[in-house]
């Protein structure tokens, strides 16, 4: 799958993904149940890894101006 982003588009993303990944460790780390922790733990990773990949697409963004022409 393939995705195009304006760089407004990009930044804006990473900024929800950013709030997201803060509040999911604050849930993480009030979280006492063993397999409710485990699943969230996991799920923080994959949080990790998307925002991880996402900041290496920066250098092939284009600006919105360009992807409307």
């Amino acid at each position: 799958m393939e995705l195009t982003l304006a760089i407004e588009e990009w930044e804006l993303l990473l900024e929800i993904l950013g709030e997201r990944h803060r509040a999911l460790l604050r849930e993480i780390s009030h979280t006492d149940h063993r397999e409710f922790k485990r699943a969230l733990l996991k799920r923080e990773k994959l949080l990790e890894s998307i925002e991880n990949r996402l900041r290496v697409m920066q250098p092939a963004l284009e600006p919105m101006s360009e992807l409307r022409r």
